[in-house]
């Protein structure tokens, strides 16, 4: 790292010892070749026992409107995360942020949640990826990246579908880094730097796994899925 935090080289490795250190890497934009760290004096996160489900967010879930995968598009989600959009003209993410997630991928501490649109007859039966959200696992944290939906409310289903895995795996810590309107209504608070930093000391501890079982399909219907969320809802 150099004296203005802007490092370069970055393993895969690495970057999973600056997670557990309780920084996350950043860029200016997609252009810029550089990463730098980010340590905020406040830190969002959702309590996964405080996740917000609305009536109608809770009918589109038991609805089965999409397709939910687990890391079948890592990469395609990462780059659509990565795609501005309506609201968003620019993106932190670039090339080299992508080459270490891909990597973390690989090394099994990266995962995406993903909400696929059934294929039609008008498309020719191809399914169609309409939202999904990725991030990073490490002990029982789970640092969520960054998420997209181009079709109502799939990065909201694909949410759901995170937290039900967390806890059923035995997760205890979801981090969204910094709280935004659209996370706040779904129940991400902020806590102090030193807070966040003792619960990530906590989770670290936590052997948790991610592929729980009943969930390992996405399976909406799932009565442990459908009972963790009539529990925060």
């Amino acid at each position: 790292m150099d004296r203005d935090g802007i490092i370069s080289e970055l393993t895969p490795e690495i970057l999973l010892r600056v997670y557990a250190s309780g920084i996350f890497p950043m860029a200016e934009d997609a252009d810029d070749p550089t990463v730098f760290w980010v340590d905020p004096d406040l830190r969002g996160i959702l309590p996964l026992d405080g996740l917000r489900v609305s009536k109608s967010l809770q009918r589109t879930v038991n609805r089965k409107r999409f397709d939910v995968r687990l890391d079948t598009a890592f990469d395609a989600v990462v780059t659509a995360c990565a795609t501005p959009g309506p609201g968003r003209t620019e993106t932190w993410i670039n090339g080299e942020i992508r080459r270490l997630y891909s990597g973390l991928f690989d090394l099994g501490h990266a995962h995406s949640v993903e909400c696929w649109k059934p294929g039609t007859p008008d498309n020719g039966g191809k399914d169609e990826l309409v939202g999904g959200l990725y991030g990073v696992c490490l002990g029982g944290a789970f640092f969520g990246e960054s998420m997209f939906s181009t079709a109502t409310d799939a990065s909201k289903v694909a949410l759901c579908h995170l937290v039900a895995r967390l806890r059923k795996g035995g997760y205890v810590l979801l981090d969204t880094q910094f709280v935004t309107d659209h996370l706040t209504s779904l129940g991400a608070v902020e806590i102090t730097r030193e807070a966040y930093h003792l619960k990530l000391e906590q989770a670290l501890l936590i052997d948790a796994n991610f592929y729980c079982g009943d969930l390992d399909a996405g399976d909406g219907g799932d009565l442990a899925f459908r009972q963790s969320l009539t529990q925060t809802s």
